[in-house]
């Protein structure tokens, strides 16, 4: 069965061949755009930031101060990746389900069930990535205020790269199960239902973010993959599936 880092590998190819390389200029420029303001606008402020934050810490605590400086960068470092992923999927979202979609025309010969026109589809793919934010922000502002408390934050780094694996399967795997009309609750549950290419493909795709600039090309082979990822370990599941390897 298709593995995600083999998936991943084979979205990148087909994207960039002749029959799909006009579908993914438009999401490359939209995060380009993003990204070249989201840098202008954390390097005018980073120092301003990591300055009211030490200011809060209380006197007695300076001491720490050697300590809590990188814990201060890395926590804004964290936020910042985050800020900047969910605001590109938001803007790129009508562009990634269009691509999601010629994909799956050209590599599985399916057409997808969505047969709501490419103005209809682009407005709800933004209120699905709505429903996404509405999903992920409580979470994660959850994990980060757990980041900071004793002992609990041993293992915050672990929490975050999980968490981090399952945002990206949630965020990249819903482009196709939209198109074919599978439901936000669904969808989860049939991410559950396959956890490890599920988690595997959501690492992959993290380790893919965090590629400076070379991200912006690689992000539509993972749309791509998260086609073949569907056809291949989602779409024949039944609803309420029990999770299962």
């Amino acid at each position: 069965m298709l593995d995600a880092f083999t998936a991943l590998s084979r979205g990148t190819r087909l994207v960039y061949g002749a029959g799909l390389r006009r579908y993914v200029f438009a999401p490359i420029a939209v995060n380009l755009l993003v990204y070249v303001a989201m840098l202008w606008f954390v390097l005018a402020n980073f120092g301003s930031w990591l300055d009211h934050w030490m200011s809060l810490v209380p006197g007695w605590l300076a001491w720490l101060e050697w300590l809590i400086w990188p814990l201060f960068v890395v926590s804004l470092v964290l936020v910042v990746f985050f800020t900047f992923t969910l605001v590109t999927h938001l803007v790129a979202a009508p562009f990634y389900g269009f691509l999601a979609e010629r994909v799956e025309i050209e590599a599985t010969g399916r057409q997808p069930l969505d047969d709501r026109g490419l103005t209809r589809t682009a407005l709800d793919a933004l209120c699905r990535e709505l429903v996404k934010l509405v999903y992920i922000l409580p979470r994660m502002a959850a994990l980060f205020v757990l980041s900071w408390i004793p002992v609990v934050n041993l293992v915050a780094p672990l929490l975050w790269a999980l968490f981090s694996a399952w945002m990206m399967a949630i965020t990249y795997l819903d482009y196709p199960m939209d198109n074919n009309k599978v439901s936000f609750a669904e969808m989860r549950r049939r991410l559950r239902a396959r956890w490890w290419p599920t988690m595997t493909y959501g690492g992959g795709v993290t380790l893919i973010t965090w590629i400076p600039l070379a991200n912006l090309f690689l992000l539509p082979g993972a749309v791509a993959a998260a086609v073949l990822m569907w056809d291949g370990h989602y779409r024949d599941l039944p609803a309420d599936l029990p999770t299962r390897r």
